[in-house]
């Protein structure tokens, strides 16, 4: 837990300062995640955390294809999948993904706002949405909630 809370406050930070992820993090949560695991269940847990990880990454990785997601959110997913495991891998996807949609829908209404105490369309794209706190808040939920 002490590592998922680690982890999850500097991507956050991260992402919310300077729209981008360290290679660091999601490789710390990665070893920490397998590590953990396999001084707990031995290879079983070892091998859950690197399903998790492998699982966690394709999740994503269709988003980042498609253009809506940033690499850093892809290989921090995967982090995420080898500290929760592949057995809660799933849940705290879905529970990420409904923490981006509110996240979205936020900065969208905010943009929104300001362009209409402006009084100008500017035409331009919101600023693309940091998704590190939507994985981060799912993968803690499903953690501690223990789901």
């Amino acid at each position: 837990m002490w590592l998922a809370g680690f982890v999850g406050l500097v991507a956050s930070a991260e992402d919310l300062l300077r729209r981008t992820i360290s290679n660091w993090l999601p490789l710390t949560a990665l070893a920490g995640g397998i590590a953990c695991h396999a001084l707990t269940a031995g290879w079983r847990g070892a091998g859950s955390a690197l399903l998790g990880a492998v699982a966690g990454f394709f999740v994503f990785l269709i988003f980042y294809i498609l253009g809506g997601m940033g690499g850093g959110d892809v290989k921090l997913m995967a982090g995420f999948g080898a500290i929760l495991g592949i057995g809660r891998l799933l849940p705290a996807a879905l529970l990420a993904a409904i923490f981006g949609g509110v996240l979205a829908v936020a900065v969208l209404g905010c943009s929104a706002l300001r362009r209409r105490g402006k009084n100008a369309e500017t035409g331009k794209a919101p600023a693309a949405i940091p998704y590190a706190p939507a994985i981060v808040m799912g993968a803690w939920l499903t953690l501690f909630s223990g789901v």
